[in-house]
């Protein structure tokens, strides 16, 4: 892309989305971005606190926002501006969003794009999503064969079909061509298929024996903080007053069913934070994410936490807050990694609140893929 060509283009997008630019990475190739400004707790949640939202703090560093990836990002095998060959993510328009492809491999495509990229984290994606429930905004997207649920009419380009039981069906779309319905604050310059389309691996957190673990923050967005499965960066939750603590559950351990730490614990078809787990199974486990409910042991400091990280509802919403958003798990294996969103045959269970962690980081699925996000001068 030449300068003048780069200008015009960038000129033209913020001509109808100011909040939207486009961030050329060291394939000298561009990606349309959305950026996030930073905004405390309390600025999204019911029982918040005024603590910066987790999103915005880096290395213990507040940072003013993040830029997100409009699109589910497609993978292209480039040239790099030194000359390497590289395969790296693109946030663009129109096209078919990459699939097949594990968690790590994701965490690759998007940090081979240069210093700041790095695969979307928990934090952000919840940033997001609180920012959507917050402002009324709960997008809809490809969760119903090309069309969601509550929409009559089809409207994105379908770029995926497949046979079943001997109906042919839509699978993924073309990122960013759904109705306005299907951006994140409803308007050109929002975010596009957050609301299924393909799952999206979040980096930043994990679940060991049902422990849960995550980086401190934000720390997931530089790529200096490995996230392999023996990384001491993982840490666990204090259950009494939300502080980060080394884990009691490790990948080369066994489980631990008691302790000090949080803990998903699968109670009259509810999953429950706990410090104790009277319920372990190696099952993927559901209710809706509205039902997802804590014990007594879990401190109010916790609760703000997990509600800043879109893992527990606010206070005082019920069942229709959440648009039938599902909670998926699987507390009986070592670790367990985390997407979210929904695919396109998820229906109503999907949405910006769909959480589903059963599949192991080096898990392959024709429905599951990942999105980008840029901080400059992180990494």
């Amino acid at each position: 892309m030449t300068m003048a060509n780069f200008d015009l283009s960038m000129l033209a997008l913020k001509s109808v989305c100011p909040n939207n630019t486009i961030e050329v990475d060291d394939t000298d190739l561009p990606s349309v971005l959305v950026y996030i400004p930073a905004f405390k707790n309390s600025d999204v949640l019911t029982g918040g606190n005024d603590s910066t939202h987790p999103a915005f703090i880096v290395n213990g560093v507040q940072i003013p926002g993040f830029y997100y990836s409009k699109y589910q990002n497609v993978v292209h095998a480039v040239t790099n501006t030194e000359g390497y060959n590289v395969t790296a993510a693109y946030s663009l328009p129109g096209e078919d969003p990459a699939h097949d492809i594990n968690f790590d491999t994701a965490r690759a495509r998007c940090e081979a794009k240069g210093h700041g990229w790095h695969l979307s984290t928990n934090a952000e994606w919840a940033a997001i999503a609180l920012w959507c429930k917050k402002n009324g905004f709960m997008p809809y997207g490809n969760n119903n064969y090309g069309k969601d649920t509550r929409e009559s009419n089809y409207k994105a380009i379908p770029l995926h079909k497949y046979t079943e039981n001997s109906v042919t069906r839509t699978g993924r779309v073309a990122t960013g061509t759904g109705p306005l319905t299907w951006s994140h604050d409803k308007t050109l310059g929002g975010i596009w298929d957050l609301n299924g389309n393909v799952w999206e691996w979040q980096a930043g957190i994990r679940f060991v024996w049902g422990e849960l673990q995550i980086l401190a923050n934000n720390d997931a967005a530089d790529p200096d903080n490995p996230q392999n499965e023996t990384s001491v960066c993982w840490k666990a939750i204090n259950a009494a007053d939300g502080s980060l603590v080394e884990p009691e559950c490790t990948v080369s351990g066994s489980a631990k069913l008691s302790g000090n730490t949080v803990k998903l614990d699968y109670v009259s078809g509810k999953w429950t934070y706990s410090t104790t787990i009277s319920s372990l199974a190696d099952q993927s486990r559901s209710c809706l994410f509205a039902n997802v409910t804590c014990t007594a042991a879990i401190g109010a400091a916790t609760k703000v936490l997990l509600r800043s990280l879109a893992l527990l509802p606010d206070e005082g919403t019920t069942e229709a807050s959440y648009e039938g958003d599902y909670y998926w798990l699987n507390n009986g294996v070592a670790e367990r990694c985390v997407i979210r969103g929904g695919g396109w045959d998820d229906g109503a269970h999907a949405g910006v609140f769909y959480f589903h962690g059963y599949y192991s980081r080096a898990n392959v699925d024709w429905a599951v893929g990942f999105r980008s996000a840029y901080i400059p001068n992180i990494g």
